[in-house]
C-alpha cells in the first residue's frame, strides 16, 4: 500500500517522525516534494497529496497542519477524495469503516504516539460492506459526479 504524505512548514519535524515509523512498518511512503518556506500554504500540500491519491486508487493520503481542519477542507475539493480530520483512533476507525475515507488529516500539535495510533487505525480499517454504508458513500460519489 502506498501512502502519500504532506505538511505545511510547521509540521515538517513531525512528518519526518511519521514517515520513519511508516517505513519501519514496511509502508511505501512518498512525501510531497513541494518546497517549504515560512510562508507556504497548507492548501498547496493538500491539493498535491489529494491529486496523487485520486490518481492512485489503492493508495492513501496523510496531511498534517495545525489542526488538520484546513487540510481536510482543501483536500475535499479534489474530486474522488474523502478526507477526514481525526483526533482519535475512534475517529479514524469510523471514517474508514463508515465513509471509506482515503485521506487522513491530522494536527501536528498532538502527541506523536497518539498520531501513530490514529494512523495505524486508519490504515488497518477496511471500508464496511454493509448496505447502509455503501449506499451513503454511493450518494456522495453520485453527487460529486453530478449524477
Amino acid at each position: 500500500m502506498k501512502i502519500y504524505i504532506g505538511t505545511d512548514h510547521r509540521g515538517v519535524e513531525i512528518e519526518k517522525q511519521i514517515v520513519s515509523s511508516l517505513r519501519d512498518n514496511n509502508y511505501e511512503v512518498e512525501e510531497s516534494n513541494l518546497p517549504h518556506s515560512d510562508t507556504d500554504d497548507y492548501v498547496d500540500f493538500a491539493f498535491d497529496v489529494a491529486n496523487k491519491v485520486k490518481n492512485d486508487k489503492d493508495s492513501f493520503g496523510i496531511l498534517i497542519c495545525g489542526t488538520g481542519i484546513g487540510m481536510s477542507i482543501a483536500a475535499n475539493k479534489v474530486k474522488g477524495i474523502r478526507a477526514a480530520r481525526c483526533t482519535s483512533p475512534m475517529d479514524a476507525y469510523h471514517t474508514r469503516n463508515d465513509n471509506h475515507s482515503n485521506v487522513l488529516c491530522l494536527g501536528y500539535n498532538q502527541d506523536l504516539n497518539v498520531l501513530l495510533e490514529i494512523i495505524d487505525t486508519f490504515l488497518n480499517t477496511k471500508g464496511s460492506l454493509e448496505e447502509r454504508h455503501l449506499r451513503r458513500v454511493g450518494k456522495i460519489t453520485s453527487y460529486e459526479e453530478g449524477v
